[in-house]
């Protein structure tokens, strides 16, 4: 029953930060930086200005999709990102640099993050199918639960590693915009509001398999 009560106040939580970060986006992507950057110039200055030039900004479809990619080395900016010369805009296309950054500088827990992949991609895509397996057959096969619930760990063990390493992109988000101009002591504290609501997302996604997780070890438990 504890259970249960987690994993509902976890669906209300990420429903109320989706919201609001759905929310504090709209509201700063009207506000425009001083200097007049789209989102694709914000980042290719950043990375410029940390000496990386082997990594691509592209524009990418859909909204909020945002993304690096370590293995073709590229920024990926969504459609309200990338042309777009918003408070929002540079906060988002700086962030995202800021994982190139990372990348860059081998930072730890994203090159964990990175190692896990693989196996996380691989876990991901059977990982529904054994664990329904697993609670039909629970009195008779109960190491098929088990091992549903390895697969599952994985994934929640990814949730976490991502917590720093998204924080750590946002902060160097933040000192790199404040450093180069782009925003001012107006602007910044709506780049780190809008990077907060965005990080919380994150959170709210660990804790959510963190109870799932939780949830299947109690039923493999039970005799």
């Amino acid at each position: 029953m504890n259970i249960w009560i987690i994993m509902i106040v976890v669906m209300v939580l990420s429903f109320i930060v989706q919201q609001m970060l759905q929310s504090r986006f709209s509201k700063y992507s009207k506000v425009p930086v001083a200097n007049g950057m789209s989102g694709a110039e914000v980042a290719q200055k950043m990375l410029h200005d940390h000496g990386i030039y082997d990594v691509k900004v592209v524009p990418a479809s859909g909204m909020l999709t945002d993304h690096y990619n370590p293995q073709t080395k590229t920024v990926a900016l969504s459609e309200g990102v990338y042309a777009s010369r918003s408070v929002a805009a540079a906060a988002v296309a700086a962030h995202e640099c800021g994982h190139a950054v990372q990348h860059a500088m081998g930072y730890a827990p994203l090159k964990m993050r990175s190692a896990l992949v693989p196996v996380v991609s691989f876990a991901s895509s059977i990982v529904q199918w054994v664990l329904l397996l697993g609670v039909l057959m629970l009195n008779t096969f109960p190491g098929l639960l088990w091992f549903g619930i390895i697969l599952f760990a994985s994934t929640t063990l990814f949730s976490f590693i991502t917590l720093p390493v998204e924080v750590n992109a946002s902060s160097r988000a933040v000192s790199w915009l404040g450093r180069a101009g782009i925003t001012d002591s107006q602007t910044a504290p709506m780049a780190v509001d809008a990077l907060k609501w965005a990080a919380y997302t994150y959170v709210v996604a660990a804790l959510g398999s963190l109870a799932t997780l939780l949830y299947y070890i109690g039923l493999a438990r039970r005799d």
